[in-house]
């Protein structure tokens, strides 16, 4: 299948906004007193990709805001921490919009929770100690927190686009 202009425009769209999000995040620092913990409001740009385009729309938009965002603002280590949470949440999101058993939002929530998932396995790797693993109760609690609110926006904004992209 080939990918029609009018879509790849559309997902160069969407990756400027998710990365305009991830700036907007940068600059307007989160902090509940928790360390890692962020809203992720680029994620609600992958989310309205993945069910407005499909996986593959959302993966391009994923890795392109991932490095675009890692080089601009946090470095390599920003880059691999963000790679290992966005693409097993990606991974996550897509096969658990493939069975049709969850909404958008419960969708939303899981990748929340793997995406912290990810991260935390770097991290454990990183450091060389899974006890690092200790903590993430606490980010389960911020990811399914975060997911459900990315989720409730990203189903709200899909109400509102035409029901097929250009």
């Amino acid at each position: 299948m080939t990918p029609s202009p009018n879509r790849i425009a559309l997902a160069g769209l969407l990756t400027s906004i998710a990365l305009i999000f991830s700036y907007i995040e940068v600059l307007i620092p989160f902090n509940m007193g928790i360390p890692g913990v962020k809203l992720g409001i680029a994620n609600l740009v992958i989310i309205i990709s993945l069910y407005y385009l499909n996986g593959r729309y959302a993966l391009a938009v994923n890795l392109l805001r991932i490095f675009i965002s890692g080089f601009l603002f946090s470095g390599v280590f920003g880059i691999i921490y963000s790679l290992a949470g966005g693409l097993l949440s990606l991974l996550c999101m897509v096969l658990l919009k493939k069975t049709n058993l969850f909404s958008v939002t419960g969708v939303s929530m899981a990748g929340g929770v793997v995406h912290n998932l990810g991260q935390m396995i770097i991290a454990a790797v990183l450091v060389g100690n899974v006890k690092v693993f200790v903590y993430f109760p606490v980010l389960v609690f911020s990811g399914v927190a975060s997911g459900f609110i990315i989720g409730i926006l990203a189903f709200l904004i899909l109400k509102r686009l035409p029901s097929k992209p250009l």
